[in-house]
């Protein structure tokens, strides 16, 4: 460790891969006189939920948006219980905490950074849990299965945070579209991008009314159709106190382009996950992200060898020129988290153990080959191995 490395150049942790076609779609958006909410977003939502087979689709300004929609749909409020990782963004957390309801945090499994489904049928046996927000964190679907047992059992609602696993689907179908309600990221980091935003899916008519109509206000009518119609355009209602969670024409645009290049962004990322986990393989004590075919690969993270010590060796990486990431620091690290519900790093052994030593490197489409050879290299060279 500790060996000087000389960056030929620097890699970039992301890079979001847009293109022409993107480009003449925000024109045309720019050109038309409609940029807010319309029909380029109504467009959205229909292909979208076509291509994960939802009946229905609502497009929002971010993720963290369509939870909260997700959340107050199904009725959460003071005096419940939701059920989350604690190993994930606090925004899966924050949304409840918006209805004023409360939450339990579930550790991660030993050989993977998804809620331990083992800790969180003892919550269920033990306290009534109104909502579970699992996350197939990095990509990695959650086990659907006994995750489905379990609802079956305890009664709980599921609201997917699917914000890493667009565009794969296991034999059930497509993960984001397996809950009561689920919910895509499209920040500039993820699999598909529309700069800010997310897509909400639900098989439920009446929860995609509720959500609809409290994504703009609580107006009973939304902009596109008071200001195209012909007759009492100014005429409308607000049947709740709403919020503003619609998505733009402009940020539709680019997701129309976006989800026909999914299935090839996701093949690249295959590649380059493949070529990672052969020239990082062999390396003593270097634990690597298990190969599975329906894994989305938002992210590539590692776990540094034992010895270790993960922050000085993600500073060196960056200094050798290797754009890093650490996903994520645990919500019972935080001090609000902490401090609210007392929590302790004791109470999370395996979060714990998997936060001191991971490690995101560099993956988009964009990526190439000859630079993940390049991150290999310089990585090996830090461990001494090169």
């Amino acid at each position: 460790m500790n060996q000087p490395i000389d960056p030929v150049e620097f890699i970039p942790f992301s890079r979001p891969v847009l293109g022409e076609a993107e480009e003449q779609a925000v024109l045309e958006v720019l050109r038309s006189g409609w940029l807010t909410t319309g029909k380029v977003t109504q467009a959205f939502e229909s292909e979208f939920g076509a291509y994960v087979n939802m009946p229905f689709a609502l497009a929002v300004n971010s993720a963290t948006a369509g939870l909260h929609l997700a959340l107050e749909a199904l009725g959460v409020g003071p005096g419940d219980l939701c059920a989350v990782p604690d190993y994930t963004f606090t925004a899966t957390a924050e949304v409840v905490r918006y209805l004023g309801a409360d939450l339990v945090f579930i550790d991660c499994q030993p050989n993977s950074p998804n809620l331990d489904l083992d800790r969180l049928e003892e919550v269920l046996s033990s306290r009534k849990v109104k909502v579970v927000l699992p996350v197939h964190l990095a990509g990695e679907p959650v086990d659907w299965d006994r995750l489905s047992a379990l609802r079956e059992r305890f009664g709980f609602k599921i609201v997917e945070d699917a914000a890493h696993v667009f565009p794969t689907a296991g034999p059930r179908g497509y993960y984001g579209a397996l809950g009561d309600i689920g919910v895509y990221s499209f920040y500039a980091n993820k699999n598909m991008t529309t700069g800010e935003g997310g897509m909400i899916v639900t098989k439920s008519e009446a929860l995609a009314r509720r959500m609809k109509v409290m994504r703009l206000h609580g107006i009973d009518r939304d902009a596109f159709a008071r200001y195209t119609s012909k007759a009492a355009s100014w005429e409308y209602a607000v049947v709740a106190p709403g919020y503003k969670y619609n998505m733009t024409d402009i940020a539709s645009a680019i997701g129309r382009v976006q989800l026909t290049r999914a299935q090839g962004f996701w093949r690249d990322r295959q590649a380059l996950v493949q070529r990672y986990l052969d020239r990082l393989a062999g390396l003593q004590d270097l634990v690597l992200p298990a190969w599975i075919d329906d894994h989305a690969w938002h992210l590539f993270s590692v776990l540094l060898p034992s010895k270790s010590d993960r922050n000085t060796f993600a500073s060196e990486l960056s200094a050798a020129g290797v754009g890093i990431s650490v996903h994520y620091i645990p919500l019972h690290r935080m001090p609000y988290w902490k401090e609210r519900y007392n929590l302790s790093n004791a109470d999370f052994p395996m979060a714990e153990t998997r936060y001191s030593r991971t490690l995101s490197l560099p993956l988009y489409p964009a990526l190439t080959i000859d630079q993940v050879d390049e991150v290999c290299r310089r990585f090996r060279a830090l461990l001494g191995r090169p």
